[in-house]
């Protein structure tokens, strides 16, 4: 039994009445994984933006196993104390992880953000000596267009969370930097300039299912 646990922020949690690419992955693993498998995480919910809370269960679709370890504002540093126990309780054996915009869009830059990835990867490896983990770089968002200080540390985490991976990398706990979502564009894969829509969902679910094919021969090519 093979055990994927989504960790991520805003995006990866989604909000009341969206599918989540979590659940476009959860449907390219029933359909291409040649093996049992399980969806883990420690939370299930979606961000309710009516009463700014994590407490809906409001899915566009409900019927998917909906464990995730994902929340609204909250980044690496937020999920460097929890990863372990989670990952622990869990039983998780592949972490899929996407992080990074909003600790540079409100808590820390560039160096510092990349620091909490490389505590992430060893808080989840001291839970789990084997666990593999897919981080993808962090998408910009609209606020690229008009803020080019945060471009700029967008780009730069982006290639300190390359350079980690590189480091990181071992046999026994790999770790994959997938490539960024194939032609994914804020204008058009979200519904606000950074949030997901259905086509973003996809790309994003895709982008993590070609890493773990290309890298592990795990499943099958993305097919939406």
């Amino acid at each position: 039994m093979l055990r994927f646990m989504p960790v991520g922020d805003s995006m990866t949690i989604g909000s009341a009445g969206e599918h989540t690419w979590r659940y476009r992955m959860w449907q390219h693993l029933r359909a291409t994984y040649g093996g049992p498998f399980r969806i883990v995480g420690p939370r299930e919910t979606l961000y309710d933006k009516a009463t700014e809370s994590p407490d809906s269960h409001e899915y566009a679709d409900p019927d998917f196993p909906r464990a995730h370890l994902a929340g609204w504002g909250e980044g690496w540093q937020h999920m460097v104390p929890l990863i372990g126990e989670a990952v622990r309780t869990q039983r998780a054996d592949v972490l899929l992880v996407s992080l990074g915009l909003i600790d540079l869009g409100f808590y820390t830059n560039a160096v510092q953000t990349a620091a909490n990835a490389r505590a992430f990867v060893a808080e989840a490896r001291a839970a789990n000596p084997r666990i593999h983990l897919v981080l993808l770089p962090v998408i910009p968002n609209v606020r690229v267009e008009s803020d080019a200080p945060f471009a700029a540390e967008v780009a730069a985490f982006n290639e300190l969370l390359a350079k980690a991976v590189a480091d990181l990398d071992e046999p026994r706990s790999p770790v994959l930097l997938a490539s960024p979502p194939p032609g994914y564009d804020f204008r058009h894969d979200t519904y606000d300039g950074t949030h997901p829509n259905a086509t973003g969902e996809h790309k994003i679910a895709e982008a993590f299912a070609e890493a773990m094919y290309q890298a592990w021969d795990l499943g099958e090519p993305y097919s939406a």
